[in-house]
């Protein structure tokens, strides 16, 4: 069946203005990003928002478990921004089952060219094919379970809460 791609924005997508210093969402830029990384893997890529997950609301959060539970997938990884990506884990643990969901996302933006998101995605396509059923948050080459991490704001990184 395939990995199915759902994309909520986050840092991923955005983009620079070099006028104003802003940054902005356009188009997700997962397509590039899957044929720079060479993906062979079957996929299903679906846009159904390009928002700052700070933005992100427990009615969205519903929306995303929706499309979840009605993929005909059962691997689904979800491109999310940074902020609030536990928080949406931990709903879609609640909400969805039998399903093993990936969410990921990107410290800086894909079109800054340092971006972590090509890694994070590459390693969002490996734990999606690899785990059991159950939510899961993937950053920086490490895989959480959904409720058991959180993202420290001081050091910018995600990490195991005990």
């Amino acid at each position: 069946m395939g990995i199915l791609i759902l994309v909520t924005g986050g840092t991923f997508d955005k983009e620079y203005n070099e006028l104003t210093g802003e940054l902005f969402f356009k188009e997700t830029h997962l397509p590039e990003m899957l044929r720079l990384g060479r993906n062979l893997a079957e996929t299903r890529l679906v846009t159904l928002a390009m928002m700052d997950s700070l933005y992100m609301t427990d009615e969205f959060r519903g929306t995303l478990a929706d499309h979840c539970r009605s993929a005909g997938e059962q691997n689904i990884i979800i491109t999310h921004g940074t902020d609030t990506m536990a928080e949406t884990a931990a709903f879609l643990d609640k909400a969805v089952g039998g399903k093993t969901i990936v969410l990921t996302g990107a410290m800086v933006p894909y079109k800054f060219g340092s971006s972590d998101g090509l890694f994070n995605l590459g390693s969002a396509m490996a734990f999606v094919q690899t785990l059991p059923a159950g939510v899961y948050v993937a950053m920086n080459g490490t895989c959480f379970p959904a409720g058991r991490v959180r993202k420290n704001k001081q050091t910018g990184v995600f990490e195991k809460v005990v």
